[in-house]
């Protein structure tokens, strides 16, 4: 799993453990495009991950599950939730950077996954913003 995996499920879906030791698929049907699209939808995901603003039951349930994905390289993931988090990385990078950073500083402030995925994602032709200190 890279970056783009990994980092994405920040927006894919909210995720819970469930009994078998995946995340919960409750949330697979969310339409990442309209999300990714719509600056109201997608600033309120932001803003909830990055302690900003208010958060939905799954948004809450999204950011609490971050740390777990990232540490574990997605492995509790659905399949849908892997494709969509391939989506959302680049999609952060390229048109919103400034949020890519402060959620890689709220996430990643050792920069330890940086140092993880930065080599897959570069493979994929993404190339990170520089790292805010």
């Amino acid at each position: 799993m890279n970056t783009v995996a990994a980092l994405g499920v920040l927006l894919v879906a909210a995720l819970v453990a469930a009994d078998e030791g995946k995340f919960t698929t409750k949330y697979d049907n969310v339409n990442v495009d309209e999300v990714l699209h719509n600056q109201r939808l997608l600033e309120n995901y932001l803003k909830c991950l990055l302690d900003e603003g208010k958060c939905t039951p799954d948004g809450q349930e999204l950011k609490e599950s971050i740390p777990e994905a990232l540490k574990d390289k997605c492995a509790k993931c659905s399949e849908k939730q892997k494709e969509g988090t391939k989506k959302v990385i680049p999609f952060l990078v390229k048109e919103h950077p400034d949020y890519f950073l402060k959620l890689e500083k709220k996430y990643d402030p050792e920069g330890i996954w940086r140092k993880t995925y930065e080599p897959e994602a570069k493979k994929l032709g993404i190339e990170l913003p520089p790292k805010q200190e």
